[in-house]
């Protein structure tokens, strides 16, 4: 059934590309399944890196001969560092950078706020496109999405939704994209007060309101958080290292490709287009 190069490997089912890490095991067991939502459903806030990183170099104080380039290196390399968790976990990280070099910061929930108002000017298009209907939900759901979605529904599996984007934003453009049908009520999205939300803290959630076990939980994102928070509890974490920018290329982020297996990930995926393939691999069926 496979045909193995490098850890690459290729089924009867598969049209693209799927990376196993060494000890890959199917996981007949798996019986609920928690999404990311941006980046690995959601392409609404493709982008968002674009927008962070130059307020970042913005905002923080130049050190003597640094050169705009460097700033810039260092600030995209804090962001992505903590990517997936709560977006204000990245603005504490600038407000520390700026007084590590003598500035005076404001408090991170103003830069928050302040990086929201600029990300919403990028991606107001998108979102009025999809409230009006000039813009199918198709066009910015990862490729295949609703696919995989579908087919998990089918095998019976309660789903759940967990992002590092406020939960009102969350919420929003998941009905604009037509999701809440698959996750109900258990979609859950940051809060101001970032100590009463985690991916980890919906995670134990799961396990515990369904009496289930860690290695029950078969979890899929593009950001390091989710993938280590359930391979943290024994479950079985799928890497979608979506090439945002190119939606349905068929190829690796190479970025977020090595990031993630470097950090527990199973399998690694750039997209959802080979759904039953990528099931039957999981399940072992």
């Amino acid at each position: 059934m496979f045909r193995r190069s490098d850890n690459m490997v290729f089924t009867k089912s598969f049209r693209g590309l799927v990376q196993f890490a060494p000890g890959f095991a199917p996981r007949p067991m798996l019986s609920h399944v928690l999404f990311d939502f941006d980046g690995t459903l959601s392409l609404i806030r493709q982008g968002w890196l674009e927008v962070m990183t130059p307020m970042f170099a913005e905002m923080l104080p130049p050190l003597p001969g640094e050169a705009p380039e460097a700033r810039e290196q260092l600030c995209r390399e804090d962001i992505l560092r903590l990517n997936g968790k709560q977006t204000i976990y990245q603005m504490i990280q600038l407000a520390e950078r700026i007084k590590e070099r003598g500035g005076i910061p404001h408090e991170p929930l103003w830069y928050k706020h302040e990086y929201l108002r600029r990300l919403q000017d990028r991606i107001r298009h998108r979102v009025e496109g999809l409230r009006s209907g000039d813009i199918p939900p198709e066009d910015l759901l990862v490729h295949g999405s609703r696919r995989m979605l579908d087919a998990l529904q089918r095998r019976g599996l309660p789903l759940y939704l967990a992002s590092g984007t406020d939960e009102g934003y969350v919420r929003e453009e998941a009905e604009l994209l037509n999701l809440p049908r698959y996750f109900g009520r258990h979609i859950y999205g940051a809060l101001d007060d970032y100590r009463r939300f985690s991916k980890k803290m919906v995670i134990e959630r799961i396990l515990r309101e369904n009496a289930i076990q860690g290695e029950q939980l078969l979890s899929f994102g593009d950001g390091y958080v989710e993938i280590e928070n359930t391979k943290e509890v024994g479950g079985f974490a799928v890497a979608v290292a979506s090439d945002e920018a190119h939606n349905g290329s068929g190829r690796f982020d190479e970025w977020k490709r090595r990031r993630l297996l470097g950090v527990g990930a199973d399998l690694v995926v750039p997209d959802f287009q080979d759904v039953e393939g990528l099931l039957e691999c999981i399940f072992g069926t």
